[in-house]
């Protein structure tokens, strides 16, 4: 299994880099928060990112995509995460092209994969419930009537769903509560008779949705693939998603460690600069190791997702257990190290420190993903 990126994707990474730097960084984020902006993203620069072939990359050939696979929308991910850009990539190109892909009929995938490549449709996977993840824990309903289903319940944490100009909405045609079988998924367009969004800004500054589903009568069509068997494509493609997050919460750590690094190098007090002092010597060495091991953690997940290795699904709760992790740790310790000023809004780390967070819960946190792990293995 190859850690390392190959030199296709080593230039990929380093155009996006130099894309992102100029035209998305964490002042575009700022921009967005301070004006409250209603869309939650920069749409020039969403078009700018259709136009690299961002939005195609995962997509498979045969459906117009570049089929550039995971390791090289994660390598873009990571230079995102150095930013803290704010686009639908994720929940259009990850989540909602990969259920469509995995759980679509032909017809399906023809109709719609295409769209996600070309940038004209951004969608959006209304899939949790909970107050936690909890991907199988679904009491929204979806019961046939004579040529129709109808669509009852709620869901929660949306992301960008209050702009998606599809939704995908996890329900549950047959079984008990938290059942693996009986899950289905639905197209449903979001100005459907019966559906109400509601945006909520979350606390890092990006987009997330509530969304009710009352009485939303829709056509046979609307069901994506077979009815009661959604479980195995919901799950690869929460794999897919949790390995990309991973991907962006190491970018996420390698900026704060470099400038934490840069400012210890720059701040003095007692008349010598602090980065001399043993004690947060130790502390930055601590935070270059545990990177140094999430790098492994996050291009192994990758490759598995690629290579649909047996053993993806523990190589990933790996990668975003670990992830959350450190990216904490970089983040807390960034704060620290940054004294007063460093929980002020004058400075970024405020900005990460809120982004870990988010992401720490975002498919999972480490205790779900430690949990997952040891079920995976017997214990």
């Amino acid at each position: 299994m190859p850690l390392v990126l190959n030199e296709e994707q080593r230039i990929l990474k380093d155009s996006a880099r130099d894309f992102l730097v100029a035209n998305a960084p964490v002042e575009a984020l700022r921009k967005l928060r301070d004006e409250k902006d209603e869309l939650g993203y920069d749409s020039a620069i969403w078009q700018q990112m259709v136009e690299l072939g961002w939005t195609a990359i995962t997509v498979p050939e045969a459906y117009e995509g570049l089929d550039f696979g995971f390791m090289g929308l994660g390598a873009i991910a990571t230079e995102m995460g150095h930013t803290l850009t704010a686009s639908p990539l994720f929940a259009t190109c990850v989540l909602g092209a990969s259920l469509i892909e995995l759980q679509g009929t032909e017809e399906q995938k023809n109709d719609y994969l295409p769209l996600v490549a070309s940038g004209q449709i951004t969608l959006a996977a209304a899939i949790e419930e909970a107050n936690h993840h909890a991907p199988t824990a679904i009491g929204t309903t979806a019961t046939l009537a004579g040529e129709q289903f109808i669509l009852n319940g709620k869901k929660t944490f949306v992301l960008d769903g209050h702009s998606a100009d599809k939704l995908i909405v996890l329900a549950r045609t047959s079984g008990d509560h938290s059942d693996k079988q009986g899950l289905s998924l639905f197209l449903v367009d979001g100005k459907t008779s019966g559906v109400s969004i509601e945006r909520t800004q979350m606390f890092d500054s990006r987009n997330a949705a509530n969304i009710t589903l009352t009485d939303v009568k829709l056509d046979k069509t609307a069901l994506i693939g077979e009815s009661d068997n959604a479980f195995e494509a919901l799950d690869e493609t929460l794999d897919r998603g949790r390995a990309i997050l991973a991907a962006e919460m190491l970018g996420g750590c390698l900026e704060m460690f470099q400038r934490t690094c840069e400012y210890l190098k720059e701040r003095e007090q007692f008349g010598v600069k602090i980065g001399t002092f043993q004690a947060l010597k130790h502390r930055a060495s601590k935070m270059f190791i545990e990177i140094e091991l999430c790098k492994s953690a996050v291009l192994g997940a990758l490759n598995a997702i690629d290579e649909k290795a047996e053993n993806r699904a523990e190589l990933v709760s790996l990668a975003k257990a670990k992830l959350n992790d450190t990216y904490t740790l970089v983040t807390n310790e960034a704060t620290q190290m940054h004294g007063g000023i460093g929980v002020t809004d004058e400075l970024d780390v405020g900005l990460f420190l809120k982004r870990a967070r988010v992401l720490g819960q975002l498919l999972g946190s480490s205790s779900f993903h430690r949990d997952r792990f040891a079920t995976i293995k017997g214990f």
